[in-house]
């Protein structure tokens, strides 16, 4: 499955104006941000481009004092492949935990080393939710509890959950290229009680689960509450991110509106994840 890359360049370039874009475009679908110094790349399933949904965002086309220029380029999945393999460096999330790629050496080796093949699929431990998720799962003490990682990408949060001592996972993820990620990289890491399906939330129903983690953006979020609220075990935690800190008051509402009790917020570069409680 193929991307579009969507550079945009900015004049005159700042930081805030990237922000502002980062985070609309993020509304708009957008996976990934690349940030250089003409203005930023975005990235998106192709089949979900639309350069006009883009050009009319009232967000972006109420600007002021700035002049945006958009670039369209399709990539195909091999060039995207080497492209992350040529820029995949180890990720260091603790002194325990490191995520590596398998023409990765570390030494010595920690003690929970995640083996993820850097493909499409983002969740490769670079960007900030996903730091923020492993962070709260190297806390949480997740031995012999059900834990459900929705939108799981690269299946590294899964993974993590298992290494963690985690009685049962179950990953989904509703982009197939992201579906066959985790497979593989389910595989490679040995964590044999973790069960990948391809679909959405539509497969959690009549489930329950001690623990669920979600990494994905606002709308999707906002939407899947109740379902997570339903599906969540009394006691049980939740665990959002993909969000910006802007976007922390919708999300805690809407959680409120499902009985779940806001325990926690942490932040990196204005990126957070939000912890809730089911009580």
């Amino acid at each position: 499955m193929n991307y579009i890359e969507l550079n945009i360049t900015i004049t005159p370039n700042s930081e805030e104006i990237s922000e502002i874009l980062i985070a609309e475009l993020g509304e708009l679908g957008y996976e990934s941000f690349q940030e250089n110094d003409n203005g930023i790349s975005a990235y998106i399933l192709k089949k979900d481009f639309d350069l006009s949904a883009v050009e009319n965002s009232y967000l972006i086309n109420n600007l002021q004092n700035v002049k945006l220029e958009f670039s369209p380029k399709e990539i195909e999945q091999q060039n995207w492949n080497e492209l992350w393999e040529s820029n995949f460096d180890p990720v260091f999330v603790s002194e325990d935990c490191i995520i590596r790629a398998p023409f990765h050496d570390i030494s010595p080796k920690p003690k929970y080393e995640l083996v993820i093949m850097p493909k499409m699929s983002f969740g490769t431990g670079h960007h900030e939710t996903t730091k923020l998720m492993m962070e709260k799962i190297l806390d949480l003490k997740l031995k012999d509890k059900t834990v459900l990682d929705m939108g799981c990408g690269t299946g590294v949060l899964a993974i993590l959950a298992s290494m963690r001592g985690a009685k049962e996972i179950t990953a989904i993820d509703n982009d197939e290229w992201a579906y066959k990620n985790s497979v593989e990289n389910i595989k490679v890491n040995k964590t044999k009680n973790i069960k990948p399906f391809f679909g959405d939330v539509s497969l959690i129903k009549n489930k329950n689960y001690d623990i669920i983690i979600a990494n994905i953006n606002k709308n999707i979020l906002l939407r899947d509450i109740k379902f997570y609220a339903k599906t969540l075990n009394s006691k049980g935690t939740l665990i959002l991110s993909g969000i910006y800190k802007h976007d922390f008051t919708d999300i805690v509402n809407e959680a409120k509106r499902h009985m779940l009790s806001f325990a926690e917020i942490n932040e990196k570069n204005k990126w957070i994840s939000i912890l809730f409680y089911k009580d």
